[in-house]
């Protein structure tokens, strides 16, 4: 089966991109599950109900969130009705949501799970690590092809992930930081990895923001307000990966980038 993931959407532009490049990408590659991450897709922070169904509308079948999956409140109204909405599984038990869903294609089932890392992000959530092994040994219960969208910062991190899950599950991909890294592999015991898949949104900010406030702040230090830009030039960032159905090991991971500078050819 083919698994196609699209890295962070980050507001309007990422939402157009989105709409105007899944269809082609889908027609392009064939993916059997598409998966999107949309913690930054209201305005860069959080997420609402009509973005999460637009997100399906155009051919998503889940959509996962990370450390702004609350900035937007409106999502407190429908995250428990909706069934393809994927927070961070180890968030605390307290919160709404679930974690890991199971989505099927025919008679295929495939298990989601998003986690989030804790260094230089938020300490009050459950070890990603634990959380991981226990989930995974829940999925394989039901299926072998297991997908992981783990939502940390740094790279040393998302690496041990990596490594921790080699063979348990079919890919742990990152996300959260934006940039789209180089280091795509198929791990000894068959579990596909990105450190991270990129964004999708703005091309000339920084990291999906305005540029000229982010630049300010390292000048003076001064705290800024964080817009995204409702103009300009913009890129999409996914990874697709080929993954065997019975087993769930990964035969074959490709970055995708579509931007001005790598334009997309069908």
């Amino acid at each position: 089966m083919k698994l196609l993931f699209i890295g962070d959407v980050v507001g309007s532009p990422g939402r157009d991109m989105l709409k105007e490049y899944l269809p082609r990408l889908k027609e392009k590659y064939r993916p059997h599950i598409t998966v999107v991450n949309g913690e930054n897709s209201a305005g860069g922070r959080g997420i609402t109900e009509k973005i999460y169904k637009e997100f399906l509308e155009w051919g998503a079948q889940a959509v996962t969130l990370g450390n702004h999956a609350w900035d937007n409140r409106d999502i407190f109204e429908f995250i428990d009705q909706a069934k393809y909405l994927i927070r961070p599984a180890n968030f605390p038990d307290s919160v709404p949501g679930e974690g890991m869903k199971f989505i099927k294609y025919n008679q295929i089932e495939i298990a989601i799970i998003n986690l989030q890392g804790r260094t230089f992000m938020a300490a009050n959530i459950d070890d990603p690590f634990q959380k991981a092994a226990e989930l995974v040994d829940e999925a394989r219960k039901r299926t072998p092809i297991i997908f992981v969208d783990f939502h940390a910062e740094v790279t040393s991190e998302k690496q041990a992930m990596g490594w921790y899950l080699d063979g348990k599950v079919s890919a742990v991909i990152g996300t959260h930081t934006h940039v789209q890294t180089s280091d795509n592999r198929i791990l000894p015991n068959g579990t596909a990895y990105l450190s991270d898949v990129g964004m999708t949104g703005p091309y000339d900010g920084i990291l999906g923001i305005e540029k000229d406030p982010i630049i300010y702040r390292f000048l003076t230090g001064l705290p800024v307000r964080h817009e995204v830009p409702k103009s300009g030039r913009n890129l999409l960032s996914a990874v697709i990966m080929d993954i065997d159905e019975k087993t769930g090991i990964a035969k074959k991971i490709d970055r995708i980038l579509i931007n001005e500078d790598h334009p997309f050819f069908s």
